[in-house]
């Protein structure tokens, strides 16, 4: 028996055995990020509420729009501040590896960090809708049991997570998702020295634009589990957002609903 016959006989015998090969890594990712974000533009209402040693010590809602451009099929996101007062209009954008605050009260843009802490433990990049799959090479690393949100068990599969492009929030990320649905359940994110930053849980699956996505993300301090932010997602809607809200020139013409 030639070698092509011995490789073609055992890639029968092996299907006939039912062995079958691991899942895509990056198919994963993908699937999970089509459970995180609908797949045409949108907004969602945002709220952060920061606790300390349980006591809540600060909140900030927005409102943030968000579609998919032409170029890279990576989300543009437009973020409408809506409280506390002092915050109210003030607008972030995010296009490409640019993040840009502007403040309608000086009409001056800045630009900001991805990394940049927002409010709590949710930083700027938190509050943009990504792609995860764009931004990150994803590795499968084991299936596991893992606990969620809920302190439930769900079995799931572990990807790791590299950055793949400079803009990319966070250096790494342990990201698992259900192994049945791809629901995202949990992700540590670790800055470039290897400090875990944080750990999210995504809970609170609700029906929003005809899928099941979590509607409220725990997100713990790496250091200290006493500093706890949770971040609640309502109101999804289909919107018509225009390619030109999502450039820089376009912030001080941008009017709310």
């Amino acid at each position: 028996m030639n070698r092509r016959t011995w490789l073609a006989t055992a890639a029968a015998l092996a299907a006939c055995s039912g062995v079958q090969a691991a899942p895509d890594a990056q198919r994963l990712l993908a699937a999970s990020d089509a459970v995180r974000n609908p797949g045409r533009p949108f907004a969602v209402n945002v709220a952060l509420t920061e606790f300390q040693d349980g006591k809540r010590v600060d909140s900030s809602t927005m409102v943030t729009y968000s579609r998919t451009l032409a170029q890279d099929g990576q989300f543009a996101s437009l973020v409408r501040f809506t409280a506390p007062a002092r915050d109210a209009g003030k607008l972030m954008l995010k296009n490409g590896q640019d993040l840009w605050f502007y403040d309608p009260s000086t009409k001056a843009s800045v630009r900001l960090s991805p990394q940049q802490r927002l409010l709590g433990q949710a930083s700027n990049g938190d509050v943009v809708t990504v792609n995860l799959a764009r931004d990150y090479k994803a590795v499968l690393k084991a299936e596991e049991d893992v606990q969620d949100g809920d302190r439930k068990p769900r079995r799931a599969r572990l990807l790791e997570l590299s950055a793949a492009v400079p803009d990319a929030t966070y250096a790494r990320i342990e990201f698992w998702v259900d192994a049945g649905n791809d629901q995202p359940i949990k992700g540590r994110f670790f800055a470039d020295s290897g400090r875990l930053l944080k750990t999210v849980y995504y809970r609170r699956y609700a029906r929003e634009l005809g899928v099941d996505r979590p509607t409220e993300l725990v997100i713990i301090d790496g250091l200290n589990a006493a500093s706890v932010t949770l971040m609640r997602l309502t109101q999804y809607t289909e919107k018509n957002l225009p390619e030109s809200w999502f450039q820089r020139e376009f912030l001080p013409r941008f009017q709310p609903e």
